[in-house]
């Protein structure tokens, strides 16, 4: 079950150029890379890295999930 204290997270399907466009409600947080660069930028928004889970269903992940940040194979 989501938290409806929580604000709705959008992570895009990875561009052309690699990354993900990362939404906070209506607010663009920027190109992720990485989980690791998704956690920073929840951290700047004001969340708690710790509490934050890739898994969790208030993340919505589109075009793949928490594994994939490119548009090519390795």
């Amino acid at each position: 079950m989501t938290d409806p204290a929580r604000p709705r997270i959008v992570v895009h399907p990875p561009e052309h150029g690699g990354g993900r466009r990362v939404y906070v409600g209506t607010t663009s947080l920027g190109i992720a890379h990485s989980a690791a660069d998704l956690l920073e930028f929840l951290r700047r928004a004001g969340l708690d890295p710790d509490d934050v889970r890739l898994e969790d269903p208030s993340i919505e992940w589109r075009g793949g999930g928490p594994d994939v940040w490119s548009t090519h194979t390795e």
